[in-house]
């Protein structure tokens, strides 16, 4: 499992580059984001290469942020890759509350980040069906 960082951001401008530029000035580097939002605020889910500092710089600057385990996966970088491995775990009967990719790629495949109802049994799930997960330090070192 991987540590996310979710921070809430006020849906005004300049908020969103606020919170990355207090990262960046931190040392830290952004290895996956995704921004949601609707008509009153916004938040940004990140993976990070330091969770902690990354939440202490946060929390100083005025940001409420948090942090949520959920599972990196590798999955096939080829059309059907990503359907296959949603496939799986809806036949299995776990649901994805959302998902997102990383920056970068893993060797020859692609990398997303999911935030499921049961991290252990997808994890499980997938290993089983030859989908490597990736630990904490394999992504926050990609």
């Amino acid at each position: 499992m991987v540590k996310q960082i979710s921070v809430f951001l006020e849906n005004k401008s300049g908020r969103l580059a606020e919170a990355t530029e207090a990262i960046g000035e931190s040392g830290v580097n952004i290895r996956a984001l995704s921004v949601a939002d609707t008509s009153d605020f916004g938040i940004l889910r990140c993976i990070v290469s330091d969770t902690e500092k990354t939440l202490k710089v946060l929390k100083e600057r005025g940001f409420t942020a948090s942090a949520t385990e959920v599972v990196a996966a590798e999955v096939p970088d080829s059309p059907g890759g990503l359907a296959g491995m949603l496939q799986m775990l809806q036949e299995n009967g776990i649901n994805v509350e959302y998902l997102y990719a990383f920056v970068t790629k893993s060797r020859d495949n692609a990398v997303v980040i999911l935030r499921v109802e049961n991290n252990e049994g997808a994890i499980a799930l997938l290993e089983k069906g030859g989908i490597k997960t990736l630990s904490e330090e394999e992504a926050n070192n990609l």
